[in-house]
């Protein structure tokens, strides 16, 4: 796999986690009390990002090693996906 390509994969595979570790956050501004003009009640009383970034980082990271020992150790690519339907005969 080329670096730029494996770069690439991590990069999609980073913005995918980041919509998830996005999601997890702790009290909202209604539930702290503390609402702030011109925000939504439902916003977190601290965003804490660079925590958020690094965790994602992490994850991203962890679940891109198991990519890139199923395509260079096990020889899996796209081919080996299980076809979901009725097999067609041609």
């Amino acid at each position: 796999m080329a670096l730029f390509t494996a770069f690439a994969i991590y990069f999609i595979i980073w913005w995918l986690c980041l919509f998830i570790t996005l999601a997890f956050h702790g009290p909202s501004q209604l539930e702290a009390g503390e609402i702030v003009q011109g925000t939504d009640p439902s916003a977190p009383v601290e965003h804490k990002m660079w925590q958020k970034l690094l965790i994602n980082s992490i994850v991203a990271g962890g679940i891109f090693c198991l990519f890139w020992v199923s395509v260079n150790y096990f020889d899996l690519g796209f081919d080996d996906i299980p076809k979901f339907g009725p097999a067609v005969s041609h």
